[in-house]
């Protein structure tokens, strides 16, 4: 079951049709994990032919009130308004994944080392985005958040325009430059990032420098930092990051956390819904980024909430011995647990047997049930 609140915003924007089946959507997402028309149709749990199912999906997919704006701009408000602080700096990641002829360009809010999307379009060609379209995405972004905001971005994003533009708007950045790139100190030739002599466990960072390009100099700040070798780990290069951040240490804190959107892309892909598996027309395959979007955000709300019941042993092994980082993510568990629950539901009858053969574990069965109790409020 989706939180209140998106019912709430969902049944004031949708007709009752098109709420309940984006209900049902939702929860084939959440058990078959899976967003393939075809597996969708199959499993849909409507009471009429297979290929009447099949199209009443693709008429849906095809809805005009189905729109960011119209759909997914007030949850993220929401989410804003339940989980961040008005103080919070809030940390944008714009990044691009490609598959088969798919391009989608993506800002996304990091939020408990994953991210979560605010924003996206397809693009009509491959490789890399230009200026004129990341700054289309950031300007529909910028006037929702009415907070303190740093942008991150891979070296595709590192362009001196979209730096100096971001800065206009009064945001933080901190965008990683190639090796290639030219700086000039005062007084100092001009020279490659390169030929600074960077290594492994070796930091650099400097303040108000020129950064080179065809178009001329802008004055940014540049970061510099290669993680040293720590027994297997070795990392292949440095890190080189423009930035107007104040010192070494914020820039490099700053930009470790862009790990969370590829986080979220492997959860929308092999690690999740495996979104590489459809073949949408883009039209559809919008709408199917927007499903998965809010089935994504109700699995990491559900699974903060397990989290916060302190019983998430019952649904994965929270932490290693010796290891810092707990093994399972708010999404992972959230998802995780909604099928344990069902698997529950559907075994119900063996599981009572089970339970009557092995009385001597019948305490650790009463805990179990009472875990339960407190888990399926949340779904």
């Amino acid at each position: 079951m989706l939180p209140k609140f998106y019912q709430t915003h969902l049944r004031s924007t949708l007709n009752a049709n098109q709420y309940i089946l984006l209900n049902l959507l939702v929860e084939l997402l959440q058990g078959q994990k899976q967003v393939r028309l075809e597996r969708l149709a199959a499993n849909l749990p409507l009471p009429i032919k297979f290929e009447s199912r099949r199209r009443l999906l693709q008429r849906f997919l095809m809805c005009q009130c189905l729109t960011i704006s119209t759909i997914w701009f007030a949850i993220i408000n929401y989410l804003l308004c339940s989980y961040f602080t008005d103080n919070k700096e809030l940390i944008l990641v714009v990044d691009r994944t490609q598959w088969r002829d798919l391009n989608l360009l993506m800002v996304s809010l990091v939020w408990n080392s994953r991210a979560i999307p605010v924003n996206w379009q397809f693009l009509s060609h491959r490789g890399n985005s230009n200026f004129n379209q990341q700054q289309a995405l950031f300007t529909t972004v910028l006037p929702q958040l009415d907070y303190k905001v740093t942008v991150l971005g891979d070296r595709e994003f590192c362009s001196i325009e979209l730096g100096q533009w971001l800065e206009k708007q009064g945001v933080a950045i901190c965008l990683r430059l190639r090796c290639n790139e030219y700086i000039r100190r005062q007084n100092e030739f001009t020279q490659q990032l390169k030929q600074l002599g960077l290594k492994p466990g070796l930091s650099m960072f400097f303040a108000g420098v020129n950064i080179t390009k065809q178009n001329g100099f802008s004055q940014f700040n540049v970061a510099c930092k290669w993680s040293r070798n720590y027994r297997r780990t070795q990392t292949k290069e440095g890190w080189f990051l423009l930035t107007n951040l104040s010192t070494l240490q914020a820039a490099v804190a700053t930009y470790q956390q862009r790990s969370g959107i590829e986080c979220m892309f492997k959860d929308c892909k092999s690690g999740g819904y495996n979104l590489e598996g459809c073949y949408a027309i883009e039209a559809r395959l919008s709408v199917i980024v927007l499903l998965i979007a809010i089935a994504y955000t109700s699995a990491i709300i559900q699974g903060i909430s397990i989290k916060t019941s302190k019983v998430e042993r019952y649904i994965c092994r929270p932490k290693d011995r010796g290891r810092i980082q707990r093994r399972h993510s708010n999404f992972w568990i959230g998802l995780y647990g909604k099928s344990w629950l069902n698997n529950l539901q559907l075994c119900i009858h063996w599981v009572g047997q089970w339970m009557r053969i092995n009385r001597n574990k019948q305490l650790y069965y009463q805990r179990g049930l009472k875990a339960i109790d407190q888990i399926q409020p949340l779904f």
